[in-house]
Protein backbone atom coordinates (compact mmCIF):
# COMPACT_ATOMS: atom_id res chain seq x y z
CA UNK A 1 0.00 0.00 0.00
CA UNK A 2 1.46 3.51 -1.11
CA UNK A 3 2.06 6.48 1.82
CA UNK A 4 -0.35 8.12 -0.02
CA UNK A 5 -2.87 5.28 -0.08
CA UNK A 6 -2.26 5.34 3.80
CA UNK A 7 -2.74 8.40 4.42
CA UNK A 8 -5.62 8.84 2.02
CA UNK A 9 -7.86 5.96 4.23
CA UNK A 10 -6.48 7.92 7.05
CA UNK A 11 -7.87 10.97 7.13
CA UNK A 12 -10.87 9.30 5.08
CA UNK A 13 -11.69 6.74 8.50
CA UNK A 14 -11.69 9.53 11.33
CA UNK A 15 -13.55 11.73 9.49
CA UNK A 16 -16.09 9.17 9.36
CA UNK A 17 -15.84 7.95 12.58
CA UNK A 18 -14.17 10.78 14.43
CA UNK A 19 -12.03 8.10 16.38
CA UNK A 20 -8.89 9.16 17.97
CA UNK A 21 -9.45 12.54 18.25
CA UNK A 22 -12.08 13.59 20.98
CA UNK A 23 -11.24 16.20 23.65
CA UNK A 24 -9.96 14.63 26.25
CA UNK A 25 -8.75 16.24 29.78
CA UNK A 26 -7.82 20.28 28.65
CA UNK A 27 -7.09 20.09 24.95
CA UNK A 28 -9.83 20.80 22.45
CA UNK A 29 -9.83 19.39 19.17
CA UNK A 30 -7.13 21.53 17.40
CA UNK A 31 -4.74 20.34 19.86
CA UNK A 32 -5.62 16.94 19.18
CA UNK A 33 -5.59 17.50 15.53
CA UNK A 34 -1.79 17.56 15.46
CA UNK A 35 0.36 14.82 14.03
CA UNK A 36 3.98 14.01 13.58
CA UNK A 37 3.78 11.42 11.21
CA UNK A 38 3.20 12.54 7.44
CA UNK A 39 0.63 9.70 6.44
CA UNK A 40 -1.78 11.19 9.16
CA UNK A 41 -1.35 15.08 8.25
CA UNK A 42 -3.44 16.92 5.49
CA UNK A 43 -1.99 17.49 2.46
CA UNK A 44 -2.53 21.71 1.50
CA UNK A 45 -2.22 23.69 -1.88
CA UNK A 46 -2.07 27.19 -1.33
CA UNK A 47 -3.22 29.74 -3.90
CA UNK A 48 -1.31 33.10 -3.15
CA UNK A 49 1.81 33.45 -1.03
CA UNK A 50 2.38 37.14 -0.91
CA UNK A 51 0.30 39.33 1.68
CA UNK A 52 -1.60 37.07 4.22
CA UNK A 53 -0.71 34.38 1.57
CA UNK A 54 2.74 34.22 3.02
CA UNK A 55 1.58 33.47 6.39
CA UNK A 56 -1.21 31.10 5.09
CA UNK A 57 0.82 29.02 3.52
CA UNK A 58 3.43 29.22 6.29
CA UNK A 59 0.00 28.05 8.97
CA UNK A 60 -1.04 25.13 6.20
CA UNK A 61 2.89 24.25 5.57
CA UNK A 62 2.95 24.06 9.77
CA UNK A 63 0.17 21.99 10.17
CA UNK A 64 0.52 20.03 6.94
CA UNK A 65 2.41 18.85 3.78
CA UNK A 66 2.47 21.39 1.41
CA UNK A 67 2.22 19.85 -2.12
CA UNK A 68 1.19 22.09 -4.48
CA UNK A 69 1.67 26.28 -4.55
CA UNK A 70 0.37 28.86 -7.22
CA UNK A 71 0.82 32.45 -7.57
CA UNK A 72 0.54 34.71 -10.70
CA UNK A 73 3.92 36.25 -9.72
CA UNK A 74 6.54 34.62 -10.92
CA UNK A 75 9.46 36.21 -8.44
CA UNK A 76 6.53 35.49 -5.54
CA UNK A 77 6.41 32.24 -6.87
CA UNK A 78 9.85 31.25 -6.95
CA UNK A 79 10.83 32.96 -3.94
CA UNK A 80 8.34 31.60 -1.45
CA UNK A 81 8.59 27.95 -3.19
CA UNK A 82 12.50 27.41 -2.98
CA UNK A 83 12.89 29.05 0.17
CA UNK A 84 9.75 27.38 2.08
CA UNK A 85 8.10 24.90 -0.26
CA UNK A 86 10.88 23.04 -1.92
CA UNK A 87 8.85 19.64 -2.39
CA UNK A 88 6.06 21.54 -3.61
CA UNK A 89 4.92 21.82 -7.35
CA UNK A 90 4.55 25.24 -8.78
CA UNK A 91 1.93 27.02 -10.93
CA UNK A 92 0.95 30.38 -11.89
CA UNK A 93 -2.60 29.63 -13.12
CA UNK A 94 -5.19 27.46 -10.85
CA UNK A 95 -6.58 25.82 -12.96
CA UNK A 96 -3.33 24.15 -13.92
CA UNK A 97 -2.71 22.96 -10.73
CA UNK A 98 -6.06 21.48 -9.91
CA UNK A 99 -5.63 19.69 -13.54
CA UNK A 100 -2.56 18.19 -12.58
CA UNK A 101 -2.29 17.86 -9.00
CA UNK A 102 -5.84 17.55 -7.86
CA UNK A 103 -5.72 14.15 -6.57
CA UNK A 104 -2.47 14.93 -4.64
CA UNK A 105 -4.09 17.49 -2.07
CA UNK A 106 -7.01 17.62 0.76
CA UNK A 107 -7.26 21.04 0.92
CA UNK A 108 -6.82 24.57 -0.31
CA UNK A 109 -5.94 27.83 1.20
CA UNK A 110 -7.16 31.03 -0.89
CA UNK A 111 -5.15 34.45 0.24
CA UNK A 112 -5.67 36.06 -3.61
CA UNK A 113 -7.40 39.34 -4.90
CA UNK A 114 -11.24 39.31 -3.62
CA UNK A 115 -12.74 39.19 -6.92
CA UNK A 116 -10.51 35.49 -7.69
CA UNK A 117 -11.91 33.77 -4.13
CA UNK A 118 -15.07 32.24 -5.19
CA UNK A 119 -13.75 30.78 -8.50
CA UNK A 120 -10.83 29.21 -6.63
CA UNK A 121 -12.97 28.01 -3.68
CA UNK A 122 -15.51 26.72 -5.47
CA UNK A 123 -13.56 24.33 -7.85
CA UNK A 124 -12.35 23.04 -4.13
CA UNK A 125 -15.54 22.42 -2.44
CA UNK A 126 -16.32 20.85 -5.60
CA UNK A 127 -13.55 18.20 -5.44
CA UNK A 128 -14.32 17.89 -2.55
CA UNK A 129 -11.43 19.56 -1.02
CA UNK A 130 -11.63 21.28 2.30
CA UNK A 131 -10.74 25.09 1.81
CA UNK A 132 -9.56 27.96 3.82
CA UNK A 133 -10.70 31.60 2.22
CA UNK A 134 -8.87 34.72 3.33
CA UNK A 135 -11.64 37.27 3.96
CA UNK A 136 -13.89 38.62 2.27
CA UNK A 137 -15.25 35.05 1.33
CA UNK A 138 -16.23 36.36 -2.44
CA UNK A 139 -16.40 39.43 -4.48
CA UNK A 140 -20.10 39.83 -4.66
CA UNK A 141 -23.17 38.63 -2.71
CA UNK A 142 -24.90 35.96 -4.98
CA UNK A 143 -20.83 34.44 -4.72
CA UNK A 144 -20.86 34.11 -0.50
CA UNK A 145 -24.52 32.47 -0.75
CA UNK A 146 -23.01 29.48 -3.41
CA UNK A 147 -20.26 28.97 -2.07
CA UNK A 148 -21.93 28.41 1.69
CA UNK A 149 -24.65 26.07 -0.43
CA UNK A 150 -21.97 24.46 -1.96
CA UNK A 151 -19.71 23.43 0.85
CA UNK A 152 -22.87 22.08 2.74
CA UNK A 153 -24.19 20.13 -0.30
CA UNK A 154 -20.46 18.37 -0.93
CA UNK A 155 -19.80 18.32 2.72
CA UNK A 156 -16.38 19.68 2.87
CA UNK A 157 -14.96 21.48 6.04
CA UNK A 158 -14.09 25.40 5.63
CA UNK A 159 -12.72 28.20 7.35
CA UNK A 160 -12.45 32.13 6.43
CA UNK A 161 -9.72 33.88 7.53
CA UNK A 162 -10.88 36.52 10.03
CA UNK A 163 -8.69 35.80 12.55
CA UNK A 164 -10.28 37.73 15.28
CA UNK A 165 -12.55 34.48 15.07
CA UNK A 166 -9.77 32.91 16.74
CA UNK A 167 -9.37 35.60 19.60
CA UNK A 168 -10.40 34.67 22.97
CA UNK A 169 -11.66 37.94 23.82
CA UNK A 170 -13.52 38.07 20.80
CA UNK A 171 -15.37 34.64 21.54
CA UNK A 172 -15.60 36.03 25.74
CA UNK A 173 -17.33 39.44 24.13
CA UNK A 174 -20.12 37.25 22.40
CA UNK A 175 -20.82 35.40 25.75
CA UNK A 176 -21.14 38.48 27.53
CA UNK A 177 -23.61 40.46 24.94
CA UNK A 178 -25.74 36.86 25.14
CA UNK A 179 -25.71 36.92 28.70
CA UNK A 180 -27.41 40.34 28.96
CA UNK A 181 -24.96 42.82 30.14
CA UNK A 182 -25.75 45.56 28.32
CA UNK A 183 -29.50 44.49 27.64
CA UNK A 184 -31.54 44.39 24.38
CA UNK A 185 -29.53 46.00 21.61
CA UNK A 186 -31.04 48.01 19.36
CA UNK A 187 -27.90 49.61 17.50
CA UNK A 188 -24.88 48.37 16.14
CA UNK A 189 -22.02 51.09 14.88
CA UNK A 190 -18.95 49.55 12.84
CA UNK A 191 -16.30 52.20 11.15
CA UNK A 192 -12.65 52.51 9.72
CA UNK A 193 -10.22 54.90 9.03
CA UNK A 194 -9.80 53.03 5.35
CA UNK A 195 -9.92 53.36 2.48
CA UNK A 196 -5.86 53.84 2.84
CA UNK A 197 -5.36 53.53 -1.38
CA UNK A 198 -5.72 55.46 -3.95
CA UNK A 199 -9.13 56.01 -5.22
CA UNK A 200 -12.18 58.29 -6.16
CA UNK A 201 -11.76 61.05 -5.73
CA UNK A 202 -7.89 60.96 -7.15
CA UNK A 203 -8.71 58.41 -9.44
CA UNK A 204 -12.43 58.22 -11.41
CA UNK A 205 -11.26 56.95 -14.77
CA UNK A 206 -9.42 54.20 -16.34
CA UNK A 207 -5.92 54.15 -17.22
CA UNK A 208 -4.83 54.12 -21.00
CA UNK A 209 -2.11 52.34 -22.23
CA UNK A 210 -0.21 49.72 -21.65
CA UNK A 211 2.64 48.28 -19.49
CA UNK A 212 4.95 45.03 -19.10
CA UNK A 213 3.67 43.36 -16.41
CA UNK A 214 6.91 41.98 -15.31
CA UNK A 215 6.85 38.30 -14.41
CA UNK A 216 2.84 38.32 -13.41
CA UNK A 217 0.73 35.70 -15.14
CA UNK A 218 -1.82 39.44 -16.03
CA UNK A 219 -4.24 37.06 -17.50
CA UNK A 220 -4.42 34.53 -14.85
CA UNK A 221 -4.59 37.33 -12.30
CA UNK A 222 -7.68 39.00 -13.97
CA UNK A 223 -9.49 35.79 -13.79
CA UNK A 224 -13.01 35.83 -13.76
CA UNK A 225 -13.02 39.85 -14.08
CA UNK A 226 -13.58 41.53 -17.37
CA UNK A 227 -10.00 41.92 -19.43
CA UNK A 228 -8.35 44.88 -19.80
CA UNK A 229 -4.23 45.59 -20.31
CA UNK A 230 -2.10 46.23 -17.53
CA UNK A 231 -1.11 49.38 -16.44
CA UNK A 232 1.57 50.41 -13.61
CA UNK A 233 1.50 54.02 -13.43
CA UNK A 234 -1.28 56.53 -14.21
CA UNK A 235 -1.65 60.27 -14.25
CA UNK A 236 -5.25 61.83 -13.50
CA UNK A 237 -6.72 64.96 -15.19
CA UNK A 238 -5.17 67.26 -12.31
CA UNK A 239 -1.55 65.51 -13.32
CA UNK A 240 -0.91 64.06 -10.34
CA UNK A 241 0.44 60.50 -11.07
CA UNK A 242 0.04 57.18 -9.12
CA UNK A 243 2.79 54.73 -8.85
CA UNK A 244 1.67 50.81 -8.86
CA UNK A 245 -2.55 51.63 -9.76
CA UNK A 246 -3.97 47.74 -9.82
CA UNK A 247 -0.26 45.89 -7.77
CA UNK A 248 0.36 44.94 -5.31
CA UNK A 249 -2.34 46.53 -2.99
CA UNK A 250 -4.56 49.11 -4.98
CA UNK A 251 -6.38 46.51 -6.64
CA UNK A 252 -8.30 46.92 -3.39
CA UNK A 253 -9.91 49.83 -4.40
CA UNK A 254 -11.03 49.18 -7.90
CA UNK A 255 -14.39 47.92 -8.16
CA UNK A 256 -13.78 44.93 -10.68
CA UNK A 257 -11.34 43.38 -8.17
CA UNK A 258 -11.33 44.63 -4.77
CA UNK A 259 -14.15 45.27 -2.32
CA UNK A 260 -13.22 48.38 -0.88
CA UNK A 261 -13.15 49.21 2.88
CA UNK A 262 -16.21 47.59 3.51
CA UNK A 263 -15.30 44.64 1.96
CA UNK A 264 -11.75 44.86 3.31
CA UNK A 265 -12.79 45.45 6.74
CA UNK A 266 -16.28 44.66 8.24
CA UNK A 267 -15.38 40.89 8.29
CA UNK A 268 -12.98 41.73 11.12
CA UNK A 269 -15.25 44.57 12.98
CA UNK A 270 -18.23 43.36 12.09
CA UNK A 271 -17.40 40.31 13.12
CA UNK A 272 -18.00 40.89 17.26
CA UNK A 273 -21.55 42.15 16.91
CA UNK A 274 -22.48 40.12 13.78
CA UNK A 275 -22.03 36.77 16.16
CA UNK A 276 -23.28 38.18 19.49
CA UNK A 277 -26.31 39.27 18.14
CA UNK A 278 -26.67 36.42 16.33
CA UNK A 279 -27.36 38.35 12.78
CA UNK A 280 -26.67 34.87 10.83
CA UNK A 281 -30.16 33.91 11.92
CA UNK A 282 -31.77 36.57 9.49
CA UNK A 283 -31.47 38.39 6.31
CA UNK A 284 -31.27 42.24 5.91
CA UNK A 285 -34.58 43.44 4.74
CA UNK A 286 -33.37 46.78 3.87
CA UNK A 287 -29.98 48.79 3.02
CA UNK A 288 -29.63 52.72 2.37
CA UNK A 289 -26.06 53.91 1.48
CA UNK A 290 -24.77 57.05 0.71
CA UNK A 291 -21.41 57.83 0.01
CA UNK A 292 -18.83 60.64 -1.80
CA UNK A 293 -18.55 60.69 -5.62
CA UNK A 294 -19.22 57.26 -7.48
CA UNK A 295 -17.95 56.46 -11.05
CA UNK A 296 -17.34 53.26 -13.04
CA UNK A 297 -13.92 52.21 -12.00
CA UNK A 298 -13.50 53.08 -8.01
CA UNK A 299 -14.85 52.96 -4.82
CA UNK A 300 -16.10 56.42 -3.03
CA UNK A 301 -13.82 58.25 -0.58
CA UNK A 302 -16.29 57.72 2.21
CA UNK A 303 -19.66 55.93 2.31
CA UNK A 304 -22.09 55.24 5.13
CA UNK A 305 -24.51 52.19 4.77
CA UNK A 306 -27.43 51.27 7.44
CA UNK A 307 -29.22 48.16 7.29
CA UNK A 308 -32.45 46.73 9.06
CA UNK A 309 -32.21 43.52 10.40
CA UNK A 310 -35.52 41.72 11.61
CA UNK A 311 -35.77 40.48 15.10
CA UNK A 312 -33.71 36.72 16.47
CA UNK A 313 -35.45 34.77 19.17
CA UNK A 314 -35.91 36.83 22.27
CA UNK A 315 -33.45 39.81 20.58
CA UNK A 316 -35.28 42.96 18.78
CA UNK A 317 -34.51 44.00 15.41
CA UNK A 318 -31.13 45.92 14.78
CA UNK A 319 -29.83 48.73 12.94
CA UNK A 320 -26.56 47.90 11.44
CA UNK A 321 -24.17 51.29 10.90
CA UNK A 322 -21.15 50.88 8.92
CA UNK A 323 -19.30 54.34 8.16
CA UNK A 324 -15.74 54.45 6.28
CA UNK A 325 -13.07 57.18 4.93
CA UNK A 326 -13.19 60.69 5.44
CA UNK A 327 -15.95 63.26 4.17
CA UNK A 328 -14.46 66.85 2.60
CA UNK A 329 -15.90 69.70 4.23
CA UNK A 330 -16.64 73.25 2.14
CA UNK A 331 -13.47 74.61 3.39
CA UNK A 332 -11.30 71.33 1.98
CA UNK A 333 -10.58 69.72 5.40
CA UNK A 334 -11.51 66.56 5.75
CA UNK A 335 -13.12 64.67 9.01
CA UNK A 336 -13.40 61.20 10.00
CA UNK A 337 -16.96 59.44 9.03
CA UNK A 338 -17.81 58.16 12.50
CA UNK A 339 -20.10 57.03 14.86
CA UNK A 340 -21.72 60.02 17.00
CA UNK A 341 -19.48 60.75 19.96
CA UNK A 342 -22.03 60.38 22.56
CA UNK A 343 -21.89 56.43 22.37
CA UNK A 344 -18.67 56.26 23.53
CA UNK A 345 -19.05 58.19 27.09
CA UNK A 346 -15.88 60.18 27.49
CA UNK A 347 -13.51 56.99 25.77
CA UNK A 348 -11.09 58.15 23.10
CA UNK A 349 -12.47 57.49 19.64
CA UNK A 350 -10.29 54.45 17.67
CA UNK A 351 -9.89 54.69 14.16
CA UNK A 352 -11.48 51.36 13.63
CA UNK A 353 -13.91 49.52 15.58
CA UNK A 354 -17.49 48.85 16.73
CA UNK A 355 -20.01 49.67 19.15
CA UNK A 356 -23.74 48.04 20.68
CA UNK A 357 -26.07 50.04 22.08
CA UNK A 358 -27.83 48.18 24.22
CA UNK A 359 -30.70 50.00 26.85
CA UNK A 360 -28.40 48.93 29.50
CA UNK A 361 -25.12 50.46 28.41
CA UNK A 362 -23.01 49.90 25.80
CA UNK A 363 -19.87 47.67 24.60
CA UNK A 364 -17.23 49.72 22.65
CA UNK A 365 -14.56 47.52 20.69
CA UNK A 366 -11.50 49.88 19.90
CA UNK A 367 -9.94 47.20 17.45
CA UNK A 368 -10.37 45.77 14.10
CA UNK A 369 -10.85 42.06 15.73
CA UNK A 370 -13.42 42.76 18.70
CA UNK A 371 -10.25 41.17 21.02
CA UNK A 372 -10.76 44.16 23.02
CA UNK A 373 -14.09 45.67 24.47
CA UNK A 374 -14.78 47.59 27.08
CA UNK A 375 -18.34 48.13 28.58
CA UNK A 376 -19.57 51.49 28.77
CA UNK A 377 -20.48 54.12 30.87
CA UNK A 378 -17.67 52.17 32.98
CA UNK A 379 -18.58 53.10 36.58
CA UNK A 380 -22.15 51.04 36.07
CA UNK A 381 -20.10 47.93 35.00
CA UNK A 382 -17.08 47.75 37.22
CA UNK A 383 -18.36 44.84 39.44
CA UNK A 384 -19.79 42.76 36.65
CA UNK A 385 -18.28 39.29 36.12
CA UNK A 386 -17.81 37.76 32.88
CA UNK A 387 -20.45 34.31 32.51
CA UNK A 388 -18.49 31.02 32.65
CA UNK A 389 -16.97 30.21 29.26
CA UNK A 390 -19.33 28.37 26.48
CA UNK A 391 -17.48 28.89 23.30
CA UNK A 392 -13.93 26.79 23.12
CA UNK A 393 -11.02 29.38 23.81
CA UNK A 394 -7.62 29.12 20.95
CA UNK A 395 -4.61 28.70 22.78
CA UNK A 396 -1.27 30.31 20.72
CA UNK A 397 -1.31 32.47 17.58
CA UNK A 398 -4.91 32.82 16.48
CA UNK A 399 -4.12 33.24 13.08
CA UNK A 400 -2.17 29.73 13.06
CA UNK A 401 -4.98 27.81 15.43
CA UNK A 402 -8.02 28.90 12.39
CA UNK A 403 -5.61 26.20 10.36
CA UNK A 404 -5.39 24.21 13.25
CA UNK A 405 -9.23 24.38 13.20
CA UNK A 406 -9.84 23.32 9.89
CA UNK A 407 -7.48 20.09 10.03
CA UNK A 408 -9.60 19.19 13.21
CA UNK A 409 -12.53 19.72 10.91
CA UNK A 410 -11.26 18.06 7.69
CA UNK A 411 -10.72 14.86 10.62
CA UNK A 412 -13.73 14.52 11.95
CA UNK A 413 -14.29 16.99 14.53
CA UNK A 414 -16.54 19.72 15.25
CA UNK A 415 -16.97 22.40 11.80
CA UNK A 416 -14.08 25.39 12.42
CA UNK A 417 -15.14 28.64 14.25
CA UNK A 418 -15.52 30.84 11.18
CA UNK A 419 -17.16 28.10 8.92
CA UNK A 420 -18.25 28.77 5.50
CA UNK A 421 -22.15 28.47 7.56
CA UNK A 422 -21.63 31.99 9.43
CA UNK A 423 -18.75 33.48 7.63
CA UNK A 424 -20.68 33.22 4.34
CA UNK A 425 -23.77 34.77 5.83
CA UNK A 426 -21.48 37.93 7.37
CA UNK A 427 -19.54 38.00 3.84
CA UNK A 428 -23.30 38.42 2.24
CA UNK A 429 -24.58 41.11 4.76
CA UNK A 430 -21.13 43.08 4.55
CA UNK A 431 -21.20 43.24 0.51
CA UNK A 432 -24.88 43.97 0.57
CA UNK A 433 -23.57 47.25 1.53
CA UNK A 434 -21.25 47.43 -1.31
CA UNK A 435 -23.75 46.90 -3.49
CA UNK A 436 -25.94 49.49 -2.26
CA UNK A 437 -23.22 52.09 -2.20
CA UNK A 438 -22.76 51.31 -5.88
CA UNK A 439 -26.30 51.49 -6.72
CA UNK A 440 -25.92 54.96 -5.46
CA UNK A 441 -29.78 55.53 -4.64
CA UNK A 442 -29.54 57.29 -1.89
CA UNK A 443 -33.00 55.89 -0.48
CA UNK A 444 -33.58 52.48 1.00
CA UNK A 445 -33.18 49.61 -1.00
CA UNK A 446 -35.79 46.55 0.02
CA UNK A 447 -33.86 43.36 -0.05
CA UNK A 448 -35.45 39.82 -0.36
CA UNK A 449 -32.72 37.66 1.13
CA UNK A 450 -34.26 34.02 0.54
CA UNK A 451 -33.74 35.06 -3.05
CA UNK A 452 -31.10 37.53 -3.13
CA UNK A 453 -32.80 40.41 -4.56
CA UNK A 454 -33.71 43.93 -4.50
CA UNK A 455 -37.82 44.15 -5.19
CA UNK A 456 -38.27 47.87 -5.18
CA UNK A 457 -35.80 48.32 -7.65
CA UNK A 458 -34.67 45.95 -9.70
CA UNK A 459 -31.24 48.10 -11.84
CA UNK A 460 -29.41 47.19 -8.57
CA UNK A 461 -29.09 43.79 -8.72
CA UNK A 462 -26.50 43.80 -11.50
CA UNK A 463 -24.25 44.29 -8.24
CA UNK A 464 -24.95 41.24 -6.63
CA UNK A 465 -23.34 39.36 -8.70
CA UNK A 466 -21.54 39.30 -12.36
CA UNK A 467 -20.98 37.60 -15.67
CA UNK A 468 -17.72 35.54 -15.52
CA UNK A 469 -14.46 35.84 -18.58
CA UNK A 470 -14.75 33.06 -20.95
CA UNK A 471 -12.73 29.79 -19.11
CA UNK A 472 -13.90 30.76 -15.36
CA UNK A 473 -16.82 29.78 -13.67
CA UNK A 474 -19.21 28.56 -10.25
Amino acid sequence: MSEGTRRRDFLKYTAATGMGYWVSGTKTWAQEADSKSPNERVNFASVGLSGKGQSDSTHAAEVGNMVAVCDTNEATLEARATKSFPKAKRFTDFRKMFDEMGKEFDAVTVSIPDHNHAVVAMMAIKNKKAVYVQKPMTHYVAEARALRLAAAENKVASQMGNQGSAGNGLRAGVEAIQSGVIGKVHSVHVWTNRPIWPQAPGITDRPMGEDQPNGLNWDAWLGPAPYRPYVGSYKNAAGKTFRDVYQPFNWRGWWDWGTGALGDMACHTANLPFRALKLDQVYPTRVTAKSGIINPETYPSWASVIMDLPARGDMPPVKFHWYEGQMEQDDGTRLHNWPPGEYFHGMAVNQSGSLMVGDEGVMYSPDDYGSQWFLLPEAKFKTWKKPEPTIPRSQGNGDLWMKKELVAAIKGGPPAYSNFNIAGKLTEMILLGNAAIRAGSQHPLEYDGENVKFTNWPEANQYLSREYRKGYSL
